[in-house]
């Protein structure tokens, strides 16, 4: 029978098949085709952690429940998994020898720890002593012993060793790569005209008859394996606890997550192979998968910068917004007109400043803004904290359940409040993912109100990665609306709904977006109905929320022409026999696609949205979310602009369809690749 809705885990595994694309593409440059083999891996490490975790946990509940919320029953979705995981692994493994020969032409290579020269087996035998050795803990198993404590997110090496005259058999020991404390490349002495890598895990097998020598074995093979645990944690409303306290909880619970994957480089002792999977109690429906030399490939997305010299493109350098230029504050621009920045082709910039002039202008009173993540040694955070040493109330509501981001914001939690920041938390069941920021100035006994809203992180780093939209704005209507959410969670109670009440400026989840959305499709419905022109666009990260999924089919079938732009998870299936069926395509290019816009045709008026919320149930059901109507005509029609360019593309976009085969979108005319036309036509504007 034909799925009504792809479960959310198979598309999303869809979606990591277009990283992979993306490595396997010899247009793109070699750096950026490792780096993508690295982001495909880091990928599936979060989804073992959280999806498949979630998915077994759901084998103990209800199976007419556990089917409604995962579409289908989750034993037949890991099923799923397993194949689709391992046909991925295959070609990943593929893809990765290709790379190598590519990185050969480059006289690049990586060395292993059988195929070094004299002068490179001293180089590893020293640095082995003087920067490894401290940092390495071999552990010696037994069966009459549980095993040692093996963390995610970490690499081992599994040992097994004999000696010439021995009667009995193998014995076995593991070691922890030491990645957390030392590089895991290094560079080798290398002829001329060539570059030899080392990985941290070879200078230690190279090194095993040393680290063992006390044993007096004299053969040792040894091959590399991870597993991924359970991470996802429940929090436990005791009132008698803080928020923070659970938090920090749940964090240290993690490490007692169950191993719901076990990679390992197929050419491992098998006996020790089952051996490790016998104490890790994992059985033949566990995702077990044999694989390659090379593990936790993440790493690669921080490969050395070893190769001939890649000049980035022009359309790859970010430029200050056109109304920015000059030495006109940004303070002063924004407070007379609003400003879109589209990151990263714009520079980030122009956000840090105005928290940077807020702090040290005396007439500023207050500052309010969200934090999900921050960036390593943030200048937003120091700008922050910069404005409280001058006398300025700032008030940061920080999210502390960003996933994997926990322990981070526990750190700035500690730091912004030690100088004097006013922190909040959120609340008890639902996370807060908008992104906003109001500040407050006294001006001629006139109060002045100025901010931003973004679809993504308030956070340096990523801006440079990330294709976000920041609205900087004085619009009333949104400084009210922003007030009145701050307001409301400084009161700190469970039931904030007034506060999130939508106003005129923006909507917002958990309380009035979704049935927004609803209402606007609902008109487009009748308008197609009684003739006239019904139109929508849509650009979302995700969309797998089965009530708005089904009104889109509706729309379809009334003849609504509906196209969007979902990057990962795409949970509608696209029936033929629709009026007018679904268009959906998904960019994956350099720039990772995390904007969101709502545009409906809305009898002529054209409304448009930037918004911090996917459509999925999560979003809006259980988040604070924000979505900012856009009132300003010229930034309006430069948005629906930009949405007709990313539909055009066909070079990086592919057909979201039932089959999941990401057949790209290919166009008889010249190539038309978004990113790059979105650079020029903002370059031009």
């Amino acid at each position: 029978m034909a799925r009504k809705f792809i479960p959310r885990d198979i598309s999303w595994l869809s979606f990591n098949g277009r990283v992979l694309q993306e490595a396997a593409d010899k247009t793109n440059p070699l750096p950026l085709r490792i780096k993508f083999l690295g982001i495909f891996s880091n990928n599936l490490d979060e989804f073992f952690r959280v999806r498949v975790a979630g998915l077994k946990r759901a084998l103990a509940v209800d199976e007419k429940e556990a089917k409604d919320i995962f579409f289908e029953k989750p034993q037949l979705i890991l099923d799923e998994i397993n194949e689709t995981v391992i046909k991925q692994q295959k070609k990943f493994d593929n893809i990765w020898l290709d790379v190598q020969k590519e990185m050969a032409k480059q006289n690049v290579f990586i060395k292993t720890s059988e195929d070094l020269d004299k002068e490179q087996q001293a180089f590893v035998k020293q640095y082995y002593e003087d920067e490894v050795e401290s940092n390495v803990i071999p552990l010696l198993l037994s069966d009459e012993r549980p095993i040692p404590y093996l963390r995610d997110k970490s690499l081992y090496l599994g040992v097994a060793m004999m000696k010439k005259d021995w009667q009995y058999e193998t014995k076995f020991a593991i070691i922890e790569i030491p990645t957390r404390q030392i590089n895991r490349f290094i560079i080798l002495p290398s002829p001329t005209n060539e570059v030899h890598v080392i990985l941290l895990e070879d200078i230690i097998k190279f090194n095993l008859p040393f680290i063992f020598s006390y044993f007096g074995f004299d053969e040792f093979k040894a091959h590399a394996f991870k597993i991924t645990r359970d991470a996802e944690f429940d929090l436990d409303y005791d009132i008698n606890t803080t928020m923070v306290d659970k938090i920090a909880k749940a964090v240290k619970n993690r490490r007692k997550g169950k191993p719901t994957r076990f990679v390992f480089d197929k050419d491992m002792d098998q006996k020790l192979v089952e051996y490790l999977i016998k104490k890790l109690n994992l059985s033949k429906k566990d995702s077990i998968i044999p694989g390659q030399k090379i593990h936790n490939f993440k790493h690669f997305m921080d490969f050395p910068e070893v190769f001939a010299k890649y000049h980035t493109p022009k359309e790859r350098t970010s430029f200050v917004h056109p109304l920015f230029k000059g030495q006109q504050r940004i303070t002063d621009v924004i407070v007379q007109q609003d400003v879109l920045l589209s990151l990263p082709y714009h520079t980030f910039t122009p956000v840090i400043d105005l928290l940077r002039e807020a702090a040290m202008d005396p007439a500023v009173i207050s500052i309010q803004i969200t934090a999900y993540r921050l960036a390593p040694n943030s200048k937003i955070a120091n700008a922050l904290v910069n404005a409280v040493r001058n006398g300025k109330e700032v008030t940061v509501l920080l999210e502390l359940r960003a996933r994997f981001d926990e322990e981070n914001n526990l750190e700035w939690k500690d730091r912004f409040e030690t100088e004097g920041v006013k922190v909040l938390i959120g609340l008890p069941h639902k996370k807060t993912h908008a992104k906003l920021c109001i500040i407050k100035k006294r001006v001629n006994n006139k109060t002045i109100q100025y901010g931003f809203v973004s679809t993504g992180n308030i956070n340096e780093k990523t801006a440079r990665l990330y294709g976000d939209y920041c609205l900087m704005t004085s619009n009333r209507n949104i400084m009210a609306d922003i007030n009145r959410l701050f307001a409301g969670l400084k009161k700190a109670k469970p039931d904030i709904s007034q506060a999130l009440k939508s106003g005129k400026g923006l909507l917002f989840c958990p309380t009035d977006m979704r049935n927004t959305i609803l209402a606007y499709l609902d008109m487009e419905i009748a308008e197609a109905k009684a003739g006239k022109k019904a139109h929508i666009i849509i650009k979302v990260n995700s969309l797998s929320d089965k009530a708005i999924i089904k009104k889109l089919y509706e729309a379809s079938e009334a003849g609504v022409k509906i196209e969007m732009i979902v990057r990962s998870i795409f949970c509608a299936v696209n029936q033929k026999t629709f009026q007018k069926p679904i268009h959906a395509i998904s960019i994956v290019d350099e720039y990772l696609e995390h904007a969101r816009v709502m545009y409906f045709y809305h009898g002529g008026k054209e409304h448009v949205y930037i918004s911090s919320a996917d459509w999925m149930t999560r979003n809006l059901d259980y988040r604070i979310e924000a979505a900012a109507r856009i009132f300003n005509k010229d930034i309006k029609t430069q948005l629906i602009e930009m949405l007709k360019i990313q539909l055009k593309d066909n070079v990086k976009a592919r057909i979201l369809d039932d089959t999941l085969d990401n057949t790209y979108v290919l166009g008889k005319k010249e190539e038309f690749r978004s990113q790059i036309e979105l650079y020029r036509f903002l370059k031009e504007a």
